[in-house]
């Protein structure tokens, strides 16, 4: 695939990236907006984090996106997972109790996890060897651009917070369109139309998706793959699947890079999905400043994000990897050191986890997983790792919130339990950086696997 073509599959492949973040920040933007509307509790917000994109949901779904990707092909995916998504979605925004909520977080979670290991694997697939990380670097910038888009929508639409008095300067467009549905005056039912409104934006960026993505073509490499399979004896369908689970290789490799993503990821799913909650209830923000203070967080990591995809084929990964991990514990530490409840501990924690995602966890992840296993089951071994990562993260999320309390009364001590998972990251990530910057991905799987892959 020549650069102009790599280019053009990398972007509309990276919407992908661009909804799974979105649908996860768009809970958190009006989660503090659901409570209220549906009068639910901790434990009700534990759930919905528990089986979204930013857990459960998106493990199930990349068991089965990862299958389907190497047996039927990556576009598959795209020609119809695009429209599960649109129906989560959907339904969400057409919420009037929990259940109906609860529902519309897990369709949307397992599309997002349908999605996420077939748009990595044929970002890399399709990519130049001189241009590899920075493709992936450009999906991951997606990644910051829909958090910042959707925060940014938020903040706009923020209704009046109680003691506060703010709110965002186009909430009068929420008060119109609730209006004709016939809710007037002020409260809880008008508010969380703030949220309806942003999760419809990510309906209609889907349907741009579901446009673009199912126009492309398929892998080359995937089909390469089939051909060679096509020349062995058949041993069954499940072979591949098979494979990747008892070849020694294999099951390092996923030690190695699930160990580090799941530590990382622990803490930013967390913050991905809490983040403005812990803002209004710990550190006393209204719904306002909360998302505005995290679009400035979202907009330093598609900026630093940038910087990773221009430098990671270019330099070490092993420091680059380094450096990242430090400014994530950095930003923890800068918390239990000054506090929430200080605007400046606030500000200067935003800026250190802004520049560490850019250089993060997920990011290098998102590389060598796709370069470190063999065609045949490249997508499949990414959905086992996102399994195992999202799966634990629901576990960790319904923990955290009872860690946390009712009002942030437990923030430090669950600060302390993210520092210490950084720490593993950093450690299991630095030590274990595989070389494969300047390779193709036919080189790599040779030296690891031999002829017999």
């Amino acid at each position: 695939m020549n650069k102009k073509n790599s280019l053009k599959s990398t972007i509309a492949v990276s919407l992908t990236n661009y909804l799974d973040a979105g649908a996860i920040v768009a809970g958190a933007a009006g989660l503090t907006l659901w409570k209220d509307y549906l009068q639910l509790t901790e434990g009700h917000l534990g759930w919905l984090n528990a089986i979204s994109a930013n857990c459960l949901g998106a493990a199930i779904g990349a068991i089965i996106g990862g299958v389907l990707a190497d047996k039927y092909g990556r576009k598959v995916i795209y020609t119809y997972n695009m429209l599960v998504y649109m129906t989560g979605v959907l339904l969400i925004l057409l919420s009037t109790n929990f259940p109906m909520l609860l529902t519309g977080f897990l369709i949307t979670g397992v599309s997002v996890g349908v999605g996420v290991p077939a748009s990595w694997t044929y970002i890399s697939e399709s990519s130049e060897i001189g241009n590899r990380g920075r493709n992936i670097g450009i999906s991951q910038m997606a990644w910051g651009v829909g958090p910042t888009f959707i925060l940014l929508f938020g903040t706009l639409l923020a209704p009046p917070t109680a003691g506060a008095g703010t709110e965002g300067i186009c909430f009068y467009l929420v008060e119109e369109l609730a209006a004709m549905f016939g809710v007037t005056g002020s409260g809880a039912e008008l508010n969380v139309y703030s949220s309806r409104i942003v999760f419809a934006s990510l309906f209609l960026v889907a349907l741009v998706a579901w446009l673009l993505q199912r126009q492309l073509d398929e892998s080359a490499e995937w089909k390469a793959a089939q051909e060679r399979e096509q020349e062995k004896p058949s041993v069954g369908s499940a072979f591949s699947f098979a494979s990747l689970l008892t070849n020694r290789v294999n099951i390092v490799t996923i030690a190695f890079l699930a160990g580090m993503y799941l530590t990382w990821n622990l803490v930013a799913s967390v913050m991905g999905f809490f983040q403005p909650h812990i803002f209004e209830t710990a550190g006393g923000l209204s719904n306002a400043d909360a998302n505005l203070l995290t679009v400035g967080q979202w907009t330093l990591i598609i900026i630093t994000t940038f910087i990773f995809s221009m430098l990671v084929d270019r330099v070490n990964q092993r420091w680059l990897f380094f450096m990242g991990g430090i400014f994530a514990i950095a930003a923890w530490g800068m918390v239990i050191t000054v506090g929430v409840t200080s605007i400046w501990g606030l500000i200067i924690y935003t800026v250190l986890w802004g520049i560490q995602a850019g250089f993060s966890a997920q990011a290098f992840y998102a590389l060598w997983a796709s370069e470190l296993f063999p065609a045949k089951y490249r997508a499949a071994a990414q959905g086992v790792m996102f399994f195992i990562v999202r799966s634990l993260s629901a576990v960790w999320g319904l923990c955290f919130v009872y860690i946390y309390g009712e009002h942030g009364e437990g923030f430090t001590v669950a600060a302390y339990c993210m520092v210490a998972l950084l720490v593993i990251s950093l450690l299991i990530g630095t030590i274990g950086a595989p070389e494969t910057r300047g390779k193709s991905l036919e080189q790599i799987t040779h030296e690891r696997y031999g002829d017999d892959i």
